[in-house]
């Protein structure tokens, strides 16, 4: 019960508040949302008439605040039956309008008007006036005033058949059994019994559309068990946005009936129709979230976490899509211009992209991440020089675990950029090595070693016979090198080395039997001992050196 008072209640809101901001705010705030198109600042007549939404409103405005020689200025009259009956006239205009127009009051705000079919150019029909057997259209000419220049005015033959038209417009029946006072007097340009009406209508209204929608429910839960669906959508969910927009429809029918002023009546349908589009956009979210998480709930069910990501990142995008469209449907019901708008968003969208280019990068890098599903969370992947575990794949950058267990985040753009070595996809793992032997090892050693390492790597079942390959390929200074190659039938990187400790240790011990020996990186340094002293050593070099000397100066002496 205190559930339904509050749905109740925000419906009060939604209706009433809507149409009471209308009803109280100015007039010329509310005829002119925008400032681009007010009539004092871009307008060439005083009056606003050089199109046709200004004459239209500009008469309305007029009239419900009483000044009829005002309003007299928006009719094709002469000045001297302005002067004489223009007053009375605008008067029974105004009543006719309100009680017997029909048609939608949305004239154009360019001043050469709108393109209308079977309506000449300078003319502008904006709906029907009937009452009993009299009907008239009701339209606009444009006309040149020696002043104002070019200016729309309700047509002269329009004017010809308001006498007639008011002749036949009764008062209501209801208005002559309620208090004379609820009927005089006004507010917001209103009757008070219409705002007592319109009040009392929202609680009806609420109890109508929630019955409508319980009665709703009965052949939708059939049509669920006839196709034997476990789930349906949630109507918790939608039993809010869809009470606001039945009831807001119900309140609307209802309030046709009331016949309201022109001018109020358009206030209305506009704020209702703000309440059916906030209605149908809230209850289209909802069901299209429910579908979205049912989809991402299927998807990690089957292991594509990748793809749960990239929906969930479609969820966040949709609602702002969402929000937006609503929110420029709304702009539009209430007159604003919507071309300046987009084109504002555009040139927004534009710096935004600009000054936003990395995170921009960044965001359609997750998207391509995800969406390839060449990794996935739990994932082991190289990443350049980096290796780690996949932990977060967000809107800006992925997150990986490392060997040093430190978190690493790289941006998304880079990783769309990089190469990525996904480990964990491996069907396989290689295995490849180098084994040097001694230079001593003779060639029939050699032979028996290869043929015996063969026999091992063939005769183990997790190593796949078809790529071993056990070659002597280089001949070197320091070792004679022979090359191990081929492929461990595993994806689990410890079972793998576990195999690979178990062949070389296999290796190892028929090598040892073979009497050869692996080769060693040592150096080998000769040593020789010298009785005589350093000293002494150096001593007889230099005799050695000088006893050239000595004997080319003996022989000198002699032969002198």
């Amino acid at each position: 019960m205190l559930n339904c008072l509050k749905k109740t209640a925000f419906i009060a809101i939604v209706i009433a508040g809507c149409a009471l901001s209308f009803a109280q705010s100015p007039l010329s705030q509310i005829l002119e949302p925008s400032s681009s198109t007010s009539p004092s600042k871009t307008s060439t007549d005083r009056l606003g008439r050089d199109t046709p939404y200004g004459t239209v409103f500009g008469f309305l405005q007029a009239a419900e605040a009483g000044d009829y020689s005002f309003a007299a200025q928006y009719l094709q009259m002469s000045n001297a039956r302005r002067m004489a009956q223009g007053d009375d006239l605008a008067m029974k205009l105004k009543l006719v309008m309100d009680r017997s127009f029909s048609g939608n009051l949305k004239p154009s705000r360019q001043p050469e008007g709108g393109p209308q079919e079977d309506v000449p150019l300078d003319r502008q029909r904006l709906g029907m006036m009937s009452s009993g057997d009299v009907e008239v259209s009701l339209e606009l000419v444009r006309v040149s005033d020696p002043t104002a220049g070019k200016i729309w005015l309700v047509s002269s033959e329009t004017l010809e058949k308001v006498p007639e038209l008011y002749d036949q417009v009764e008062a209501r029946q209801v208005e002559t059994r309620l208090p004379h006072w609820i009927v005089k007097h006004r507010f917001a340009g209103m009757p008070l019994w219409q705002w007592f009406a319109l009040i009392v209508m929202i609680p009806v209204a609420a109890a109508a559309g929630w019955l409508l929608l319980f009665a709703l429910q009965i052949p939708v839960r059939w049509w669920v068990r006839r196709r034997g669906q476990a789930q349906a959508v949630n109507w918790r969910s939608v039993s809010g946005p869809a009470w606001l927009l039945a009831s807001t429809l119900v309140h609307r029918i209802l309030a046709g009936y009331l016949g309201m002023p022109l001018l109020q009546r358009h206030y209305y349908v506009q704020a209702t129709a703000v309440a059916v589009i906030i209605g149908a956009n809230w209850i289209f979210w909802r069901i299209l979230r429910w579908s979205l998480h049912r989809v991402r709930t299927r998807a990690l069910a089957t292991g594509r976490a990748g793809t749960a990501s990239l929906i969930l990142l479609g969820e966040r995008i949709v609602k702002v899509l969402v929000v937006i469209m609503a929110g420029f449907s709304i702009l539009g019901i209430l007159g604003f211009n919507m071309s300046t708008a987009l084109a504002g968003l555009g040139i927004g969208g534009i710096a935004i992209g600009f000054g936003a280019q990395q995170t921009i990068a960044n965001l359609f890098g997750g998207v391509s991440v995800l969406g390839d599903e060449v990794i996935r969370v739990g994932d082991v992947c190289k990443f350049g020089d980096r290796t780690g575990v996949v932990e977060d794949i967000g809107l800006r950058s992925t997150r990986v675990r490392t060997e040093e267990r430190t978190l690493l985040a790289i941006p998304n753009g880079t990783v769309a950029t990089i190469n990525v070595e996904n480990l964990s996809r491996r069907d396989k793992i290689l295995f490849k090595t180098i084994l040097g032997f001694h230079l001593d090892t003779t060639a029939d050693q050699l032979r028996e070693l290869l043929a015996e390492i063969r026999r091992v790597l063939t005769g183990s079942p997790k190593v796949e016979e078809s790529s071993v390959r056990v070659r002597l390929v280089e001949l070197s200074s320091s070792a004679l090198n022979v090359e191990l190659l081929c492929y461990i039938l595993t994806r689990d990187f410890n079972e793998f080395t576990e195999v690979r400790e178990t062949l070389l240790l296999e290796i190892m011990r028929f090598v040892e039997e073979s009497e050869a020996s692996l080769a060693s990186s040592s150096q080998t340094l000769y040593l020789s001992q010298d009785a005589a002293p350093v000293k002494d050593r150096i001593i007889a070099a230099s005799q050695k050196s000088l006893a050239p000397n000595d004997r080319t100066s003996k022989t000198s002496g002699a032969q002198s």
